[in-house]
């Protein structure tokens, strides 16, 4: 395609090319969480006590909004694109602990004393991460079904990498950007998935002068280093912002540092699950939750268990086993949701149906299952039946988030991804299950343990829970 025939494409389709309406977008999400945020924290305190605020007056206190905003914006929350998830989730945990701090601290100064105002600006804090991650989400959703969501960028690469760079582009919502070319030398089709090509990645600075796009992908295979050198130097430069996905990108973390070897640039990355400080942190996280969250709902947990004995005879706890942590085996507690004779009923299908064998022996896991009884449906669809597995995480033989337990019969489709990935704990929940659950196959799997385990953090764990909710409540995999 020439620029002349993108130039009829372009203009029928985009008509803008900076972050400042995306940014405008994310400020009003975020200004609403804040005001919601604040009528949970009064609404709860009034509830405690009718007499002691008035629910209302929390519209009052608009006037420390523009706090709010400033503060997001000295921590980098806009334009709000291509941040990982549990970066962003840092980021606001600390911008909303600093401000609301600030104006409770603010308050005590004024009138001398901690009233219940300051305990609904704690709640309020304490609410406010999980509500504008929410707004985030939703404004996400909005930009990305209206024709001026995303921010143009042009994509250096048709190969493997570059196409693969614009899959993850137009398959999600929240990396902010959207292709609308394709930059490359070699010789073939005019376009991928509908996104124009050029074959001229020299074109970056006519690009940059027609359309004033402001953002280049570099994403090219095995180029040479002075070719990529002068490609950077004499196209991609012309554009303000730039990004170099590395040819080894799928070793590549979140939390990856630049680091100089007397003018040789790397990058520099841990394993932090294999530092005994942040092993110590998780399990302490771990056991903090289970504790706390336990007692809270044990009463919810024991009718579960009377349904569980009703709906069918037998136990109201299944106990079955799966190789954990470096291969290691162990039973993994969960509410039974089969009939008793389950293993014996599934060799019986296995031998009369091959396309239920098939199924099994790619997911060992089957869509419509026979043998699950009525309660144990609702219980797969909500996950309800995992909850015992917190008696796992007590016992020290699994975490709350980490890569899922297997059977003995799943080792192999791990491969030689296995001893990697199962050198942590397993997880009652993970990357895999708040992406796909059930419908991600074994290579995606191992792409999204990797990715946890090379990008771990407290965040990414807290990330994965808020997850986690709201995939239960969707059921979307569960079976």
């Amino acid at each position: 395609m020439s620029i002349d025939e993108f130039d009829i494409w372009y203009r029928t389709r985009y008509h803008r090319t900076s972050s400042a309406l995306t940014s405008t977008a994310f400020i009003i999400s975020d200004l609403f969480g804040v005001m919601v945020s604040f009528g949970v924290g009064f609404f709860l305190v009034n509830i405690y006590d009718i007499a002691a605020i008035n629910f209302r007056s929390f519209i009052t206190y608009w006037p420390y909004l523009p706090a709010f905003i400033l503060f997001f914006q000295v921590i980098n929350l806009y334009p709000g694109v291509s941040l990982a998830p549990a970066e962003e989730m840092r980021r606001f945990t600390i911008g909303s602990f600093w401000v609301h701090g600030g104006i409770i601290v603010s308050r005590f100064i004024e009138d001398n004393e901690f009233d219940f105002i300051s305990v609904a600006f704690i709640i309020s804090f304490v609410f406010s991460i999980m509500i504008l991650m929410l707004c985030r989400s939703c404004m996400h959703r909005i930009l990305r079904k209206t024709r001026w969501g995303g921010i143009p960028a042009v994509i250096f690469g048709g190969g493997g990498m570059g196409k693969t760079v614009v899959d993850r582009l137009l398959n999600s919502r929240k990396t902010g950007y959207v292709p609308v070319l394709i930059l490359d030398d070699a010789v073939g089709p005019d376009n991928y998935r509908g996104i124009p090509i050029i074959h001229d990645t020299g074109a970056g600075p006519e690009i940059v002068k027609r359309y004033n796009i402001k953002m280049a992908i570099v994403a090219m295979d095995k180029q040479k280093q002075a070719d990529l050198a002068r490609l950077i130097n004499y196209s991609v430069s012309a554009f303000r912002y730039n990004v170099l996905i590395p040819d080894f990108f799928g070793v590549a973390n979140i939390w990856m540092s630049v680091r100089d070897f007397d003018g040789i640039l790397g990058f520099a990355t841990s394993h932090k699950l294999k530092m005994f400080w942040n092993l110590g942190i998780k399990r302490f996280m771990d056991l903090s939750l289970v504790l706390i969250g336990g007692l809270v709902i044990a009463p919810f947990l024991l009718l579960i268990a009377l349904l569980v004995k009703i709906s069918s005879p037998g136990p109201a706890i299944y106990k079955h086993a799966r190789i954990g942590m470096n291969g290691k085996p162990f039973k993994v507690y969960k509410f039974r949701s089969m009939v008793t004779d389950a293993e014996e009923r599934l060799k019986s299908l296995l031998a009369a149906d091959p396309q239920i064998q098939k199924e099994w022996e790619e997911n060992h896991k089957l869509k419509n299952d026979p043998r699950i009884t009525g309660i144990g449906k609702f219980l797969r669809q909500t996950s309800l039946d995992e909850f015992p597995q917190l008696l796992n995480i007590l016992n020290g033989e699994m975490s709350l988030v980490g890569p899922r337990p297997i059977v003995e019969g799943e080792v192999k489709k791990y491969g030689e991804d296995f001893g990697r990935i199962f050198s942590v704990k397993p997880g009652i929940t993970g990357l895999w299950q708040v992406s796909g659950r059930s419908d991600t196959d074994y290579g995606e799997r191992v792409a999204f343990d990797t990715y946890y385990l090379q990008s771990w953090s407290v965040w990414l764990d807290l990330w994965v829970l808020f997850k986690t909710i709201e995939v239960v409540f969707k059921g979307k995999g569960a079976y």
